[in-house]
């Protein structure tokens, strides 16, 4: 887990920047921009599910800080 969230969070960020440069350079005329954003969303939902996986397993434990502190 130490390894797969920052890598997942560089590819997430990567595919924002491609979505950015794909906006400029096209100017509507193609659909790379809707795919890179698409690709960014099913990377987030795959990282959201893999950490409440990975918690579910005892893999990783939450941090108990209590609220209101």
């Amino acid at each position: 887990m130490h390894i797969l969230v920052p890598i997942t969070f560089v590819l997430i960020i990567g595919s924002m920047a491609s979505a950015l440069y794909f906006m400029m350079d096209d100017r509507g005329t193609t659909q790379r921009m809707v795919w890179s954003l698409a690709t960014r969303v099913g990377l987030s939902i795959t990282l959201f599910l893999s950490i409440l996986f990975a918690h579910w397993m005892g893999w990783i434990q939450s941090t108990g800080i209590p609220f209101g502190r």
